[in-house]
């Protein structure tokens, strides 16, 4: 019989317990439940995202290969509404400037440069904009705003060749003739990229007075 009755304790004991505490344990239960599935859900609609990004960059791609700038303008466009704050959207902007250069058109290049430097998440990515965007501002011979946006870079960064060869194309228009070597050498000491062209300025560049 005793044995009986604190059985019959264990249980009620049990009993007391669920209603003192079933509540909180079942919120706690469904709050999981609802933590799990929702994160799932999440990642879900990240991964479609991604892929209707990547959709929408290969078309761009696609489109600028036959130079069709209005059907790039819409995709880049098409990229900053839906995917803004994206690599794509930065991308997307890349190869709107090079579509707008091909067709000779500098200021939707511009335009187009200065959006990815502005709203690139990445910012290897806003200083790809920047160095392009200065390239064009010294083919216009705007060497004061190339200065400007120049010294917004890491100078000692991962660009820092190819920020030393815009400094000595600077220097050369300027005439600056001791300045543009020192930097087309550190450019090439740097490792920039299209060396062999920085080697054809610096040895055109006329002999020291």
């Amino acid at each position: 019989m005793a044995q009986y009755e604190t059985d019959e304790e264990k249980v009620e004991a049990i009993k007391q317990w669920w209603k003192e505490n079933g509540l909180a344990v079942a919120a706690g239960l469904v709050f999981g439940l609802v933590a799990v599935f929702g994160w799932r859900a999440w990642q879900d609609h990240q991964e479609n995202r991604a892929q209707q990004a990547s959709a929408t960059f290969e078309q761009l791609l696609a489109v600028a290969s036959r130079s069709d700038a209005d059907a790039a303008g819409q995709l880049t466009e098409r990229l900053h509404e839906d995917f803004g704050g994206t690599p794509y959207a930065a991308l997307g902007s890349l190869v709107m400037a090079r579509v707008a250069l091909a067709g000779d058109d500098r200021e939707a290049a511009k335009e187009a440069l200065g959006q990815a430097i502005d709203e690139a998440p990445d910012p290897a990515l806003a200083d790809i904009a920047t160095l392009r965007l200065a390239r064009i501002l010294i083919d216009e011979q705007d060497l004061e705003g190339a200065d400007a946006i120049l010294a917004g870079l890491d100078a000692g960064g991962a660009f820092a060749g190819e920020i030393a060869a815009l400094r000595g194309d600077i220097a050369a228009a300027r005439g600056d003739l001791e300045g543009a070597r020192t930097a087309y050498r550190e450019a090439l000491a740097s490792g920039a990229s299209q060396a062999q062209l920085i080697e054809i300025k610096l040895a055109n560049l006329p002999a020291a007075g």
